[in-house]
């Protein structure tokens, strides 16, 4: 009974590490991205703007 709540215990922790790693490698590779593109168009847009009026 020892050993086989030692291995539930680490399979346990393996697996929550495993999920931790994935959620933190899709946010890097794919939330993070779309951000940046985002603050992008509206740095761009706030330029335009910008250059509107001051024609």
């Amino acid at each position: 009974m020892k050993k086989f709540t030692l291995g539930f215990i680490v399979g346990s922790l393996a697996t929550t590490a495993a999920t931790a790693c994935l959620v933190q490698s899709v946010k890097k590779q794919v939330i993070e991205p779309i951000e940046e593109k985002e603050a992008m168009i509206d740095e761009n847009r706030k330029k335009a703007r910008r250059k509107s009026f001051a024609r």
